[in-house]
């Protein structure tokens, strides 16, 4: 055969083909294949017959085949000959593998040459911002992969992966500095989206920012504020650590003393690798392209945190609810924590009816039809305002979701005038 050019690609697709009409059950070997690959817009026709037929198992022959095609193709000149001709034109299947990865390899690359003519004429596009080109190229690319349906391997084929997995010290979860929480959960797992919800006043911020102070000892942080700057979480943080009040370093009537404690913590939170970004509208698309970045710089993230969900800037379909959009999101979100080995965290809020219940469930989630399903872990921080006590506010903390690690409560301590949380007994 010569395997050059054009004549390359028409031989290995007729030697697939062929092969396919001599044993069907070859397609079961080139799964990777797909309809499009194929460079012959006759072939593809075929291959996409032959994969309906095999899909609803029918018999794949060429009498089958040729009524299918030119039923569904009536100004086709194909002819029952040909196919006859594919069929009768390969002796054997042992090389239909090779064939068809010389396909797949030669239909990649034209995609590529296809994708970068659209990544030009982009230029010619008026978009939002350049997190929105951004997400555009990458879609493209995506677009251009093959499909992946993954590869099911049994035990025996998996059991030195398995073994290397229990030997291996990496830890996949990260330790927040709340003893009784770290020891029932082992704290933060890498992978988890996790879904802090509570309605206003009860310190979601606060919490969020006393967990990230310990979670960046295992790795960067990516802290993205909708609503507050970046100033102001850092007095939030600076209060936590030092116990000066809050108020104190907002109003900024600081004692020469307080000052030098307060020089003190900000040296402890620059060794950490803590990053802020203070941006209303943050896109789902610019988080990941902005951890993506980090990761490529830094390594291995600990935490991407996001307060709050339903204030991002969430793309909404003409045909789609505000819940399903969101659900977009989450998922996003979930598959971001996956692909970067971290823990993303979101603050959401909860519906106002909430208020009503003693206490919260999953349904109070605010637009919760999604975000119940992809989080991992879903925590609820409220207020009962029959538990008291004198040093502060007592905030309910409800494990509503927990996958693999089950449901639970603590009670908290808020000591707002500081900004800190202190796990309380039972």
């Amino acid at each position: 055969m010569n395997l050059t050019g054009v004549d390359e690609m028409s031989d290995a697709e007729q030697s697939v083909l062929g092969a396919i009409f001599l044993d069907p059950n070859v397609l079961d070997d080139i799964h990777f294949i797909e309809d499009r690959d194929f460079l012959d817009v006759r072939h593809q026709q075929i291959f996409r017959v032959v994969k309906w037929l095999d899909q609803r198992s029918k018999p794949i022959d060429v009498t089958t085949v040729a009524e299918m095609y030119i039923q569904h193709n009536r100004k086709s000149d194909l002819s029952i000959s040909y196919i006859t001709q594919l069929a009768a034109g390969v002796p054997t299947t042992s090389n239909i593998v090779h064939y068809a990865n010389i396909i797949r390899s030669k239909a990649i690359r034209r995609r590529g040459m296809v994708v970068a003519d659209q990544i030009k004429e982009l230029i010619h596009e008026d978009f939002d911002s350049d997190e929105q080109y951004f997400a555009k190229v990458e879609s493209l690319i995506t677009d251009m992969r093959p499909e992946d349906n993954g590869k099911m391997q049994n035990f025996a084929e998996t059991r030195r992966a398995y073994f290397e997995h229990l030997r291996s010290q990496n830890i996949d979860y990260m330790e927040t500095k709340f003893p009784k929480f770290d020891g029932w959960a082992h704290g933060l797992w890498r992978g988890w989206l996790f879904v802090s919800a509570g309605r206003p006043s009860v310190g979601k911020t606060a919490m969020l920012l006393q967990r990230v102070i310990g979670v960046a000892q295992s790795g960067p942080v990516l802290i993205w504020s909708q609503e507050m700057d970046d100033n102001d979480l850092k007095d939030r943080m600076i209060s936590n650590i030092t116990g000066i009040p809050y108020a104190a370093i907002t109003n900024k009537s600081l004692t020469p003393k307080q000052l030098g404690f307060v020089e003190e913590a900000y040296n402890q939170l620059e060794r950490l690798p803590l990053y802020i970004q203070d941006s209303s509208g943050v896109s789902i698309d610019e988080i990941r392209a902005t951890a993506r970045r980090f990761k490529r710089q830094y390594g291995e993230l600990a935490m991407i945190a996001v307060d709050y969900l339903q204030i991002m800037h969430i793309p909404q379909k003409s045909n789609e609810t505000r819940a399903q959009a969101i659900g977009n999101v989450t998922g996003a979100a979930k598959q971001i924590a996956r692909d970067m080995g971290c823990c993303f965290m979101m603050l959401s809020q909860m519906t106002r009816d909430s208020e009503n219940f003693k206490k919260p469930t999953l349904a109070h989630l605010k637009e919760s039809s999604s975000i119940e399903q992809d989080a991992d872990v879903v925590e609820f921080l409220w207020h009962d305002q029959n538990d008291l006590d004198s040093q502060g506010k007592v905030i309910q903390q409800f494990i509503a979701k927990g996958r693999n690690i089950g449901i639970n409560e603590f009670r908290l301590l808020f000591r707002g005038w500081k900004q800190q949380f202190v796990e309380l007994d039972k």
